[in-house]
């Protein structure tokens, strides 16, 4: 069963308000027929994680003319787990049907999930019993979204949302083609990437030193089969880089059950 009737749907990212991603895909909904709020960090907040802003206030305020005339929208000085935080409890009088983070402009691969503010701004709504999704074009050099939006349209028309088993958290990885480039579409499981990182060390006019962490992304890093998986799954990191689109289903609990067992199992806290 599909989704036939229009959805309310919460839309953030870490991009920004002004971000290309996120109007692309909030004016795509909308299009087609959603009802679409927008609240989004006034300013660029990449890789901020689950942060929350606590020892300072959240300032706000509705943004016009950005979105298509139907998108309700507000910017937000605070994360984009704040974000979802403040909409849910001061701007929607009724819970939305969906949380959508991104387009991101970027790809939240393998350990990306970890920093990502996209990814924690749609866990903030599946922490709320709200199923979400987090959108994400796997490359920073390509500027054309609206392949995302329009798959955005289709995963949302085609999800059942009442019947999953649990509240989902899905991140979706599309890759920077044109449609007609898309090798097709993959349940894919979360994959490790390897960076070599470094700070690099510049001046400032005054001569001050500052640092600078940059990275490189060296490989994917294999890993074992999970025997609770279908045998033989791709990671995002794989399917991505063979064109396909990749939608990784996340979860918020992050108990080793492997590590807890083992440690169980010695019993070495009653010696």
């Amino acid at each position: 069963m599909s989704n036939d009737k229009p959805l309310n749907i919460l839309i953030s990212n870490d991009d920004g308000i002004f971000a290309l991603g996120v109007r692309t895909l909030a004016d795509t909904l909308a299009q087609a027929g959603h009802h679409i709020t927008v609240v989004c960090p006034n300013r660029e907040r990449s890789a901020t994680g689950h942060g929350l802003t606590l020892h300072q206030p959240l300032r706000a305020e509705a943004v016009n003319s950005i979105f298509h005339d139907s998108v309700t929208a507000w910017s937000c000085s605070g994360t984009p787990a704040d974000c979802v935080k403040f909409a849910l409890s001061a701007v929607l009088d009724t819970r939305p049907d969906l949380v959508l983070s991104g387009i991101n402009h970027g790809p939240n691969l393998g350990t990306d999930v970890l920093y990502s503010g996209t990814v924690s701004a749609a866990m903030e709504g599946t922490l709320e019993g709200i199923p979400s999704i987090a959108f994400s074009l796997a490359s920073f050099a390509h500027f054309e979204f609206q392949v995302a939006a329009n798959f955005a349209v289709k995963l949302i028309e085609k999800l059942d949302i009442t019947h999953f088993p649990k509240r989902p958290l899905l991140s979706v990885n599309i890759p920077p083609v044109t449609a007609e480039e898309i090798a097709g579409v993959l349940i894919t499981r979360q994959g490790l990437r390897r960076y070599i990182e470094k700070f690099e060390k510049r001046y400032d006019p005054r001569g001050k030193s500052y640092y600078w962490l940059v990275g490189e992304i060296i490989e994917d890093i294999p890993q074992p089969e999970d025997p609770n998986l279908p045998p033989h799954i791709l990671t995002d990191v794989q399917a991505i880089r063979d064109r396909y689109i990749t939608i990784t289903p996340l979860q918020y609990n992050l108990t080793d059950a492997v590590t807890a067992k083992y440690l169980y199992d010695q019993n070495w806290l009653e010696t």
